[in-house]
């Protein structure tokens, strides 16, 4: 950005900045290049969450009215997560008069059908479901190599694909195929009946002996008597994007304690950043790279209670572990967002998001419908739960891996090592596809799946083992 001698930078203090232009028709604006405005976004999404998590309503309100003059919907990617934030952060805001903002949502209806195109168009466009299902596939063909009758429980059952895909890898298995039953979990009886419709419509086409068990509830609800697993079947679990709702607890009585957020390590970051210049933030930037928003000065302070204190989760898994699973398959958002603080989670997520929102700009034009469903509809409903919502209602509580992995072990189960066949048929996927700029490395047995060198999902394998608990 060219600058007058002794003057300040723009993005230094765009409050300060702002307030000196009128926004309409602001030339300044119209010539602005989209790296200066990537980064006054940033500065002024943080600085807006700052004065969201404080408690100042008026200079939050100020702040987002500089923000819907540089943010965009169907703009770059920076424009489009930035109105996707702004919009959570004002969610956040008005959740402080209760009656207004239920009056504001009350005529909102959630659609199914909505929700099974989002999910489809998700699947068609980014490559993540499809890694998840072959790699979760190959390895339950692996694991129920020889077995008799196999019994899959799939913990978020709406995607037929998966399971399709699966039927004629059994179909084609040397010894013939088993007898297959899949136990569906879904709080949509319409999703699981066009699901049931479909799979036992293939089943019968490939003459393979098939019974699909639908469960209507949510998970945290689900009763482990009600899958009916029997003795002498062989248990597969497959859970997709899903254990993470189940961290959700009462936190409130830590917002009570006002110190977590002045005196956090992630707090004096953020200060820091604020009172740079932009020279000095470009060079923060560059040198910090895609990570330049993860502030957690460590794992163990990513989730609001230890991993032993998380009710719905403990009992869960204690339930999983009881039908003695032959394998479970894990897949779960890489990234930590289920931070102590709301700023914490701000930042992790501003990274997070800003991955995905890049992936979709190197694959899908501005103007895409469907690139628009899927921001606004996927990915921005979830960065709403976490940026507005606390308590029992936040239930995008993403954590890494290495999370994942004491917690599983912690519950009795041992981690199995995800084979190199595995990853070669992951990889052909990408391949077939022309998924450029997307990488599977390996990590002690599991697979991460990634934007350019950036962390988006881990995929791992686990096995039930016998010992005192």
């Amino acid at each position: 950005m060219i600058q007058e001698e002794g003057s300040s930078s723009i993005c230094s203090s765009p409050l300060q900045k702002f307030s000196m232009m009128s926004f309409s028709g602001s030339p300044w604006l119209r010539e602005m290049r989209s790296e200066e405005r990537g980064l006054c976004l940033i500065h002024l999404l943080v600085a807006c969450a700052n004065h969201v998590a404080s408690g100042n309503v008026e200079n939050a309100n100020i702040s987002l009215e500089y923000i819907s003059h540089l943010a965009s919907p169907d703009g770059d990617t920076m424009q489009r997560i930035a109105a996707y934030f702004s919009e959570a952060l004002a969610n956040r805001m008005l959740k402080g008069w209760p009656g207004l903002h239920k009056a504001l949502n009350s005529t909102k209806i959630a659609s199914v059908a909505d929700e099974i195109l989002v999910q489809k168009l998700f699947y068609e466009f980014c490559p993540f479901l499809k890694l998840s299902y072959v790699i979760t596939n190959q390895a339950i063909m692996e694991a129920m190599e020889g077995e008799k009758v196999v019994h899959i429980i799939d913990l978020n059952c709406f995607q037929p694909v998966q399971w399709i895909s699966l039927l004629h890898e059994m179909s084609a298995r040397p010894e013939g195929p088993p007898h297959l039953r899949i136990s569906g979990i879904h709080d949509q009886k319409e999703v699981l009946d066009i699901v049931a419709r479909k799979l036992n419509e293939e089943a019968e086409r490939l003459d393979i002996p098939f019974q699909f068990n639908p469960l209507v509830c949510k998970l945290e609800n689900l009763d482990v008597e009600k899958l009916r697993v029997k003795t002498g079947e062989a248990v597969a679990i497959s859970s997709v994007l899903q254990l993470h709702s189940l961290l959700a607890v009462d936190d409130e009585a830590l917002w009570k304690n006002s110190s977590l957020f002045t005196n956090s390590p992630s707090a004096a970051h953020l200060r820091r950043v604020l009172q740079m210049n932009t020279q000095n933030l470009g060079d923060f930037l560059e040198k910090d790279g895609t990570n330049i928003c993860n502030t957690s000065p460590d794992s163990a302070s990513s989730s609001p209670v230890p991993l032993a204190t998380s009710p719905n989760m403990a009992t869960f898994l204690n339930g999983l572990w009881g039908l003695s699973p032959k394998l479970m398959m894990l897949a779960e958002q890489e990234s930590n967002q289920n931070g102590l603080t709301f700023m914490d989670r701000i930042m992790e997520s501003l990274n997070f998001y800003a991955a995905l929102f890049d992936c979709l700009d190197s694959t899908m034009p501005r103007g895409s419908m469907e690139r628009q469903r899927i921001e606004k509809m996927l990915f921005g409903e979830e960065i709403k739960n976490i940026v507005a919502s606390e308590g029992v209602d936040r239930k995008q509580r993403h954590e890494k891996l290495e999370k994942w992995i004491p917690r599983l072990e912690l519950a009795g189960f041992g981690k199995v090592p995800l084979s190199y066949h595995v990853m070669l048929r992951a990889r052909r996927l990408l391949q077939s596809y022309n998924y450029d700029g997307y990488k599977i490395k390996e990590e002690n047995g599991c697979f991460i799946i990634c934007w350019q060198d950036q962390a988006l999902f881990s995929v791992s394998a686990w096995r039930f083992i016998r010992c005192s608990r």
